[in-house]
C-alpha cells in the first residue's frame, strides 16, 4: 500500500514539474541592434604639452582652468648656457655686421683708386716713351724700364680690385653667418618658453616651479574649452558594423539615468594589438551641461532599427539557431537583428507558437 502511495506522489511531482516548464510566445515589437562600447570623454584637440629643450622650470604663467589663446606662454624653462650662447651670438652679429665694417671697404676702395691713378699715369708715360722711341729719342733701356713700371702698376691695380671684391664677399658672408647664428640662438632661447598650440583651456599642470624637465616630460594638459568628444573602444568583432554618422546613445556616471545623443565622427583604421580593439570617436549632438576630460562613458552605437518585428528572448534560441516548441519539436529558425535581451525571428516560428524557455 505504501509503495502505491509513493508512486502516486512521484507521478504527481513529475506532472507538476512538467506543468511548471516556462514557455513564451513570439512578440511583435520594435527592435534595435546596437554595439556596446566603453570609453572616456576628451576635450577636442586635447594634448599633453612637452618642452623642446631640457632645463629647470623657473616660471609658470597660467593656472589650471585658465583660458588661453594660440601662442600664449604657458611656462618658462631656464638654461643659463643657452642664454649665454644667445648673448655671444648677439655680440658676434654686431661685430660682423656689414655696415659696421664699411670702413674696411672704404680703405680698400681708396687703395684701388690710388692704384688706378698710378696705373693710368704709368700707362700714359709708357705710351709717351714708345712715341719717343719711334722718333729715335731715348734709349731701349728707358723704354724697357717704363714698360716694367707700367706692368707693375697694372698688376697692382687689378690685384687691388680683386682684394676689394674678396673683402666685400667675406664681410657679407660673415655678416649673414652671424645673423643666422643669432637667429638660431634666439630661436633656441625662445624654445625655453613653452607656448600653447591652440585656443582652449589649461586642464592640468603636471609640474611645479623649480622642477627639472626634459623633452620626454609632460608638463601640462590643454584642450578645447567648450567642445568635447567621446573616445570609444570597439571590439574587433564589431568594428565592421560601425560607420561614420551612426547614432550613439551615451550614458555617464555623472548623469545617472540620462542618455545623451552623439554621432560617430571618426574611426581609427588600425587595431590596438594589446586590447584587440579599435578607437572610435563620437561627437555630441546634445551634450550635457557640464563636462570634464577623462569622465567615464558607456555607449550604444545604433546599427539598425526595425519596427513590428517578430521577437523572442535571446536565451530561447540556441547558439546553433534552434528553438524548442511546447510539443517538444526542435525547430531551426532564421534570425535577424538582436539586442542584449531579444532577437528577431525571420522564419521558423509564428506569433501563435509556444516556445520552451531552457532551464537555467
Amino acid at each position: 500500500m505504501k509503495k502505491r502511495v509513493y508512486a502516486i506522489v512521484l507521478i504527481s511531482i513529475l506532472a507538476n514539474c512538467k506543468n511548471k516548464v516556462e514557455k513564451v510566445k513570439p512578440i511583435l515589437q520594435d527592435i534595435t541592434e546596437s554595439v556596446y562600447a566603453s570609453g572616456t570623454i576628451k576635450a577636442e584637440n586635447q594634448y599633453q604639452v612637452y618642452a623642446t629643450v631640457s632645463g629647470i622650470i623657473n616660471q609658470i604663467f597660467v593656472t589650471e582652468g585658465s583660458l588661453i589663446k594660440t601662442n600664449s606662454p604657458l611656462l618658462a624653462v631656464q638654461n643659463e648656457t643657452s642664454k649665454l650662447n644667445s648673448e655671444n651670438a648677439q655680440l658676434a652679429a654686431g661685430f660682423n655686421d656689414f655696415t659696421a665694417n664699411q670702413s674696411k671697404l672704404n680703405d680698400l676702395k681708396n687703395a684701388v683708386d690710388l692704384a688706378k691713378i698710378k696705373y693710368l699715369t704709368d700707362s700714359s708715360l709708357f705710351v709717351r716713351q714708345q712715341n719717343l722711341w719711334k722718333q729715335q729719342v731715348g734709349s731701349q733701356n728707358d723704354l724697357d724700364q717704363r714698360a716694367l713700371v707700367y706692368q707693375n702698376s697694372k698688376t697692382t691695380y687689378l690685384s687691388a680690385i680683386i682684394k676689394l671684391q674678396d673683402l666685400k664677399r667675406q664681410l657679407q658672408f660673415l655678416s649673414q653667418q652671424a645673423q643666422k647664428n643669432l637667429s638660431i640662438a634666439q630661436k633656441q632661447l625662445n624654445d625655453f618658453v613653452v607656448k600653447s598650440e591652440i585656443d582652449g583651456k589649461v586642464y592640468s599642470i603636471l609640474k611645479e616651479k623649480g622642477e627639472m624637465v626634459n623633452t620626454q616630460t609632460p608638463l601640462a594638459i590643454i584642450g578645447d574649452a567648450n567642445n568635447f568628444i567621446i573616445e570609444l573602444q570597439i571590439d574587433e568583432y564589431d568594428i565592421t558594423k560601425i560607420q561614420i554618422g551612426q547614432l550613439v546613445l551615451v550614458s555617464l556616471d555623472s548623469y545617472k539615468g540620462k542618455a545623451f545623443e552623439a554621432t560617430v565622427s571618426k574611426i581609427n583604421p588600425i587595431m590596438n594589438e594589446r586590447t584587440k580593439s579599435f578607437m572610435v570617436e563620437a561627437t555630441f549632438t546634445n551634450k550635457p551641461p557640464t563636462l570634464y576630460p577623462n569622465l567615464s562613458a558607456e555607449a550604444n552605437i545604433i546599427i539598425q532599427t526595425k519596427k513590428n518585428a517578430i521577437t523572442l528572448p535571446r536565451n530561447v534560441v540556441s547558439d546553433d539557431g534552434f528553438v524548442t516548441k511546447a510539443n517538444g519539436d526542435k525547430i531551426a529558425v532564421k534570425t535577424g537583428l538582436k539586442d542584449y535581451k531579444k532577437i528577431e525571428i525571420l522564419s521558423g516560428v509564428s506569433i501563435s507558437d509556444e516556445i520552451i524557455v531552457p532551464a537555467k
